[in-house]
């Protein structure tokens, strides 16, 4: 299955660049003032089948209703789905709609609409992956619809609430308008007269909405700032709120009264895209990997390279989760002497020759990519590419330095990281590996806190199997003025509104 949704590397923009309060104020009434949001990127598409998740959530969130969400836990939560059930074989899932809800252009959120937006967001280019399972899409009655799947899909929800259930206006997707003309039925409306595409968008709070109280502010500015240091500086100025922020600027931060918020967004390391040896023969030896995993100190690299933002770690699954085990970072502890004996059994004393990618954002990196191949003789030759050509061409390649976005939800962990074919995993070679293969299928079989234990089986064989080369989990961080509470999430490179709170 292929789910090639979301992008994952946008987060090292703000890692690789070189490194006065304002305070919230509320009015006489409940509602608190405007509140000013610096994201790093702007916004992709307005149209929730076109954009990208990763930090498009603030803008989208604004304007859309999802039909679920997640809590501060990343558990489906209602929203536009009041409830829902799933069938005694998990294919098909039944919606409970909300009613009474209309969208800003007065059309009726229903069953009826909430079809279409399901069809739309299934045909869609992003979002179209998390719905790779759904085989049918129907309206029971007014208020009820129906997900009819291939398959059992663990991860259906945690998707739809991370960013695939936005639910917008039947008429707009009808003229085909949602990419520069949003219409949705959540607790703001975009004012275009106040807004500067690309500079900020304004977005001003309804008088009426379903669930006000999640959304307290009076109305919101999005800022797209993409250097950290200009966002800092904003801050001290007053001129935001909020700001995604630069692991550097903690302790500044920290004395200016501000909140600090920081959880593991991405995993930082090599990405083996073959490792059968299908193109480069050595990487098809568990000896050739687990060596290159020996060799990298990756508490080290998170120190000169992170900033210290994170944690040392050589597992895909988030620190300080259910899946994550402790006990396994120290299965490749950064050992040279090893590595090298690992090579020399593996019939590469010398080492051998590859060609990788490299890219502007990804050169922090490269000089210890450099050295520390070097030192097991694994001579580099590096193909320079644009960072839009690096996403693109990288996993062409048969290994490549790599960021990658984590999820916070353990089936969606194993969808994205291990089975399904991604940008960055085209190639997931769960077959060539009976053992992955049997616990992929144990996972399968299981169901909700019963997959938990053989998702850690799978977690601890991948990493005997050398999967990847994880060097550390790389934070993100935002800061925040007095009054004022961000909850990051491990899969949204910036939370929703939902979890920018007063407070």
């Amino acid at each position: 299955m292929k789910r090639i949704w979301r992008a994952s590397l946008v987060a090292v923009v703000a890692l690789a660049m070189a490194a006065c309060t304002n305070t919230a104020s509320t009015s006489d009434s409940d509602t608190p003032e405007d509140i000013k949001i610096g994201t790093l990127l702007d916004v992709t598409s307005w149209d929730p089948a076109q954009a990208d998740i990763g930090f498009d959530g603030p803008y989208l969130s604004a304007l859309y209703d999802p039909l679920i969400a997640l809590d501060e836990m990343s558990q489906p939560v209602p929203a536009l789905a009041e409830s829902w059930t799933y069938s005694e074989d998990r294919r098909t899932l039944t919606m409970e709609l909300r009613s009474g809800v209309k969208f800003s252009d007065g059309e009726v959120f229903d069953a009826d609409a909430a079809v279409q937006n399901l069809e739309h967001l299934k045909a869609g280019v992003r979002s179209g992956q998390t719905y790779a399972n759904v085989t049918g899409i129907k309206k029971v009655d007014e208020d009820t619809v129906t997900l009819e799947l291939k398959k059992k899909d663990d991860a259906l929800l945690y998707y739809m609430g991370l960013g695939r259930s936005w639910m917008s206006s039947p008429a707009a997707i009808k003229a085909k308008s949602l990419a520069t003309e949003p219409v949705g039925s959540g607790p703001y409306t975009y004012d275009k007269g106040k807004s500067s595409p690309g500079s900020e968008y304004v977005f001003t709070k309804k008088a009426e909405h379903w669930d006000t109280r999640t959304y307290p502010f009076g109305a919101v500015h999005v800022l797209p700032i993409a250097d950290p240091t200009a966002s800092f500086n904003a801050m001290l100025s007053g001129q935001l709120d909020i700001a995604y922020a630069n692991a550097t600027d903690i302790p500044r931060a920290k004395e200016q009264g501000w909140n600090v918020a920081s959880d593991v967004a991405t995993w930082v390391g090599i990405q083996f895209t073959d490792r059968t040896g299908k193109e480069l023969e050595p990487l098809g030896d568990i000896r050739v990997r687990r060596a290159i995993n020996h060799a990298f100190d990756g508490a080290a690299m998170l120190k000169s390279v992170g900033q210290g933002a994170g944690s040392a770690t050589n597992q895909v699954f988030p620190v300080g989760r259910g899946v994550y085990d402790q006990s396994l970072d120290d299965r490749y502890a950064f050992d040279m002497d090893k590595a090298r004996k690992l090579m020399a059994e593996a019939g590469y004393p010398d080492g051998f020759k590859v060609t990788m990618p490299m890219s502007s954002i990804f050169q922090p990196w490269q000089p210890s990519v450099q050295q520390t191949l070097g030192k097991l003789g694994i001579k580099v030759t590096w193909k320079n590419l644009s960072p839009a050509d690096y996403q693109k061409n990288a996993a062409t390649y048969p290994m490549f330095v790599a960021v990658l976005a984590m999820d916070s939800n353990p089936a969606a962990s194993v969808d994205s990281q291990i089975t399904s074919q991604q940008w960055f995993n085209p190639n997931p070679s769960v077959e060539d590996f009976p053992t992955v293969k049997e616990l992929v299928g144990k996972v399968a079989a299981a169901t909700g806190e019963a997959q938990v234990p053989p998702i850690r089986d799978l977690n601890e064989e991948i990493i005997e199997q050398a999967w990847n080369n994880v060097w550390y989990q790389a934070n993100n961080t935002y800061f925040s003025v007095k009054g004022i509470e961000v909850t990051p999430i491990t899969g949204m490179m910036f939370p929703t509104l939902r979890f920018i709170q007063a407070g």
